[in-house]
């Protein structure tokens, strides 16, 4: 049983190191779905390839997942508003339309594909129990330059992400250093939603920051906090899903959302009420 355990353990290790840390940008950005939007993207990038004859697991289906990815960062970045200014539409709305067209237009298209609700089941779930270690070592190598790139243009991010006004006030062109951030968003999401499906994404990048968020804003505990949270969820939902054989992605959303309860639980508990 382990060496069928491992090789899903060790892929939700490398996204949570991931994923947790960019929640903890999504957070504090308030653009939560913007996830769900772009895992979306890739998703309807991925299915538009099938039609066109890729196979899903060949360079050309990623390309496909990644350009759509890339439209949906450019969008993303265009429409945020910073600073003074003020958005007749708000940001959320627009993350929100992108991601409703991308689903419809993923429906419309799996639907003149072969294996057309086999496509839509996949992008939902994933296929998290079949994953192989050259798909492992492949996202665990792209994930390692991401970070890098995230780590030496850190103080950018950070800055824009949990500090915005001082951002706009040091006149940094916000909607193009945006702009790589959601590409890097999406590069990652593009990379992970073939293996756990677009609903495991998205507990993986909001719930462990959200957790993380519950008990301190301190920047060196909150990627450490939401590190924890991620594994440990993985690591449960997975074992709990081949005791019982139960489906291993739904399994692992579950544990989130029951470890998000119990966060709430402890903070309410333990917090001292003011007088």
């Amino acid at each position: 049983m382990l060496e069928l355990m491992l090789p899903p353990l060790v892929a939700c290790m490398v996204i949570v190191a991931m994923h947790s840390y960019l929640g903890l940008h999504v957070i504090a950005r308030e653009v939560i779905f913007v996830d769900l939007a772009l895992a979306q993207m890739a998703a309807l990038g991925s299915t538009v390839g099938i039609l066109a004859g890729v196979h899903p697991e060949s360079p050309w289906s990623l390309a496909y997942a990644l350009a759509f990815t890339t439209v949906g960062a450019a969008v993303f970045a265009m429409t945020r508003t910073h600073g003074s200014e003020h958005a007749r539409v708000p940001h959320e709305a627009i993350i929100g339309i992108v991601f409703v067209v991308a689903s419809a237009a993923g429906i419309l298209v799996a639907n003149q594909t072969p294996r057309g609700g086999d496509a839509i089941k996949d992008v939902l779930v994933g296929s998290l129990l079949w994953v192989t270690w050259p798909v492992i070592g492949r996202m665990a190598v792209v994930y390692l330059l991401i970070g890098i790139f995230h780590y030496l243009l850190r103080h950018r991010f950070l800055t824009i992400s949990f500090k915005p006004d001082q951002a706009d006030a040091n006149g940094w062109r916000i909607r193009w250093w945006d702009f790589w951030f959601y590409l890097s968003f999406g590069l990652v999401i593009t990379f992970s939603v073939p293996v756990t499906g677009v609903l495991l994404v998205f507990s993986f990048l909001v719930v462990p920051a959200a957790i993380a968020f519950l008990f301190t804003e301190n920047l060196r505990r909150l990627p450490i906090i939401a590190w924890a949270t991620g594994l440990f969820a993985s690591a449960s939902g997975i074992a709990l899903s081949f005791q019982y054989d139960l489906p291993t992605g739904p399994l692992i959303v579950v544990m989130f959302g029951l470890l998000l309860l119990v966060a709430f639980v402890v903070k309410r508990v333990f917090t001292p009420r003011s007088s």
